[in-house]
């Protein structure tokens, strides 16, 4: 999801006669005498179409932010995501994790045309470029771990993380040139998940889900989102996810200094190395064989360079590069 410059105005409807219950839904969510004054489809989303509300009432003008999921396989799974997704940003009002307030949900889409959830609009803009991306990348470092030293009690503790790949599931690129390194990769992950200290856990990490206001050093993250897989784990799956996406935006070398930099603000990893590489490669090869999905909404915000061959060659060099410093 993405704000700011990285948007398409769509006018006053939303878009077409299939938004218009989730509109009047969003509309009676509104403080009285405020109406929706302008929709604008929001780029960068994957699973969910995200749209901007501006609002204006006798208070002035706001934004609000709406998701709703409209892919058969996100409908058929929203009810758990949204419903989740709401409890997270409950719980999160009122601590220092920049999170968006919840205005409501209708997670079974019984209102709705769609499963919805409508949220408080953060400042910022993605930040996706090259250009200050060591800056950057200390700044998610240090906006991880506040996440992971975030106290939950039993009640309000996440689900169990889930694991996105399994030795079964992998698929090598079609034409890649090593394929014993890919083998190598997925015996590593065949094997049950070693043991580990649990904790608060986004688990979908990345550059893609932070905002980021100022420039230089008024830099500053202004905003974490999507909190729809929200988990109880290891704190290095959620260094992995990050890494990951490092290492294909930016290259490899950007995706092997995520964990050191983690570790430099203050975290805690695991001790052991071989444990660490399990948790980086269950990762990593979720995104094989070319992390197309991922690189979709990054092309639609900018970065046209990530072509599938450019994902496909970083993957690949990131998975050897984790084998040669972890093995």
């Amino acid at each position: 999801m993405v704000t700011g410059e990285d948007a398409e105005h769509i006018g006053t409807d939303l878009a077409a006669k299939r938004w218009d219950a989730t509109r009047a839904w969003a509309e009676k969510q509104l403080v009285e005498g405020e109406h929706i004054e302008v929709v604008v489809r929001l780029r960068g989303g994957w699973t969910s179409e995200m749209r901007r509300l501006d609002v204006r009432g006798p208070g002035g003008r706001r934004s609000l932010v709406l998701r709703s999921f409209i892919r058969p396989f996100f409908v058929r799974h929203a009810e758990g995501l949204l419903t989740r997704e709401a409890a997270v940003l409950r719980l999160l009002d009122g601590t220092d994790i920049p999170a968006a307030r919840l205005v409501s949900v209708d997670a079974a889409a019984e209102y709705c045309d769609h499963p919805s959830l409508l949220m408080s609009r953060l400042p910022g803009t993605l930040r996706l470029g090259d250009e200050d991306a060591e800056q950057r990348a200390e700044l998610l470092a240090r906006q991880l771990l506040r996440i992971h030293r975030l106290p939950v009690t039993v009640d309000t503790r996440p689900r169990e993380y889930q694991a996105w790949t399994s030795p079964e599931r992998v698929r090598p690129p079609a034409y890649t040139e090593q394929p014993r390194l890919w083998q190598r990769a997925v015996d590593v992950i065949r094997r049950e998940p070693p043991q580990y200290r649990a904790c608060f856990l986004h688990r979908d990490f990345h550059p893609g889900n932070v905002l980021f206001t100022g420039d230089g050093d008024g830099l500053r993250v202004s905003g974490v989102v999507d909190w729809v897989e929200t988990s109880w784990g290891p704190a290095d799956l959620d260094v992995a996810h990050c890494s990951t996406a490092l290492a294909l935006l930016h290259g490899v070398s950007a995706g092997m200094q995520f964990a050191d930099r983690y570790l430099a603000a203050g975290g805690t990893l695991t001790d052991d190395p071989v444990d660490h590489l399990y948790w980086r490669l269950l990762d990593a090869l979720a995104f094989a064989p070319d992390a197309e999905k991922v690189a979709a909404p990054w092309r639609e915000v900018g970065r046209a360079d990530l072509t599938p061959t450019l994902l496909t060659r970083r993957l690949e060099g990131y998975t050897r590069a984790l084998l040669d410093r972890y093995a």
